[in-house]
């Protein structure tokens, strides 16, 4: 099976930062887009950044120069650096990842985290 532990989340203060780590291990057979989305009280959940197989990005208007996404491929990690934190970044982070097992190697499909918070105080 296929796990994906998310880490880096806690309370921080308004302008600060936080860095979220997301590793997936298991019977893993190829990893296409990694990405964090985030889901705040009463709201829906919402992509913050995306970070395809070829490294191409993609941010929430509302991130665009705060945060930063990457992935380290031989540790199937993906990370999202985070300054500048606003109390509107308050919510629950989740990763997500598209990929197929070794034992469907075709087939892909995506894993979600359990979820990190995040907590900005003003």
């Amino acid at each position: 099976q296929v796990q994906l532990v998310e880490s880096g989340g806690g309370l921080v203060q308004a302008g600060g930062s936080l860095r979220l780590s997301c590793t997936a291990s298991g019977n893993i057979f190829s990893i296409n887009d990694m990405g964090w989305y985030r889901q705040a009280p009463g709201k829906q959940r919402e992509l913050v950044a995306l970070v395809t197989r070829g490294d191409n990005t993609n941010y929430a208007d509302s991130v665009k120069g705060r945060f930063t996404i990457s992935r380290e491929y031989a540790k199937s990690t993906v990370y999202l650096q985070m300054n500048s934190l606003k109390p509107e970044d308050t919510a629950v982070y989740y990763c997500k990842t598209n990929l197929a097992t070794i034992t469907s190697p075709r087939y892909f499909m995506d894993y979600w985290g359990k979820g990190t918070p995040v907590t900005v105080s003003s």
